[in-house]
């Protein structure tokens, strides 16, 4: 592990309320759809912004482009990029240590739920362990008692539910990798706010998109390939299991949820959900009738199609590639949600 200097204490009082009113925040993963709507949050709120990236030798900052003060040139502005990984302990401590952060947000993390059957050990590594490192660079640097710390945890904890509503004591049962990982992040936070009285949090948040979201997510996989075909583009595309049911709100919301939890006066878990259940199928049916079609559906299981009542035309088939392992129990889910006064 690197070493850094420990942060120096602040003797005049000048300098101490300098130190009261700096505004930094680092964001890892700045690039992904929670983080690119936090960062503009935090610099609309007068932050400066460093967000930790990964190298890739394809461009990975479409959804921060904007931010830049100059776009065409990429240069920065209050919003600062540094190269990291949330698997490399020694750039986290070199980071944490020049920019000295009041507020971090932990938003990086190999999210996509099926993928992380199949990569499963990488999802630990980053999801889990990489939560441990950042918050060890934390501590190596001597802003335990300074710095605000926020985890991106997940409703995916809770997996085969054993309590209907959910809340912030409802018992965990991850049923993938991925909520696997986020459960190991979830317990170190708690530990390093009780070991250390650092001011760390869990943000518990139910499922949340947005035109930011990745085309391979579900929301988004319908929502472009409806247009498509509305287009002309596109006839038909898969889905896995059309019964699946989840709370889904707009990531907007959900990173100004984020920023309150870290101005509290006490460092508390919360759930952050809307309270409202739709299955994937509902979704599909609500997209169509946006563009004017009604989906009528035939068959089962396997062969279950969604069909065109206008046209007679097949859109939607299942495939069961698309099927998770183990699916999370959510079809009676009505969590209790905490009002933070959210516009």
């Amino acid at each position: 592990m690197a070493q850094c200097s420990q942060s120096a204490s602040v003797s005049s009082s000048a300098n101490g309320e300098l130190k009261k009113d700096r505004k930094v925040a680092v964001i890892t993963g700045i690039t992904g759809q929670d983080g690119s709507y936090l960062a503009e949050f935090l610099l609309a709120k007068g932050y400066e912004v460093h967000g930790i990236l990964r190298r890739s030798s394809s461009f990975n900052t479409g959804r921060i482009e904007h931010l830049y003060q100059n776009p065409q040139t990429h240069t920065e502005g209050n919003m600062k990029l540094h190269y990291g990984d949330l698997t490399d302990s020694t750039c986290l401590v070199k980071i944490i240590n020049m920019v000295k952060p009041t507020e971090i947000y932990n938003l990086g993390a190999q999210s996509h739920v099926k993928i992380s059957f199949e990569l499963a050990e990488y999802t630990a590594n980053v999801d889990g362990v990489g939560t441990l490192r950042l918050l060890d660079a934390v501590k190596t640097c001597g802003l335990t008692n300074t710095v605000k710390f926020y985890q991106a945890s997940t409703s995916e904890l809770y997996g085969k539910v054993h309590e209907i509503p959910q809340t912030e004591t409802t018992p965990f049962y991850p049923r993938s990798p991925y909520g696997a990982a986020k459960l190991y992040a979830y317990w170190i936070v708690v530990n390093f706010r009780e070991a250390y009285n650092m001011f760390a949090v869990n943000g518990i948040l139910f499922n949340h998109e947005s035109p930011r979201r990745g085309a391979n997510f579900v929301t988004r996989k319908i929502s472009r390939s409806v247009a498509k075909i509305h287009l002309g583009q596109l006839e038909n595309f898969s889905l896995g299991n059309l019964d699946s049911k989840r709370d889904w709100g707009h990531a907007k919301d959900y990173v100004e949820a984020m920023w309150l939890m870290l101005q509290q006066e006490v460092p508390e878990d919360f759930v952050i959900a809307t309270g409202d259940v739709h299955s994937v199928r509902d979704f599909v049916e609500k997209a169509f009738r946006h563009v004017g079609k009604t989906i009528v559906w035939e068959g089962k299981d396997e062969q279950e199609i969604g069909r065109c009542q206008e046209t007679g035309v097949i859109h939607v088939k299942v495939d069961p590639k698309y099927f998770r392992p183990t699916e999370v129990e959510k079809e009676r889910l009505c969590v209790r949600v905490w009002q933070f006064g959210i516009s």
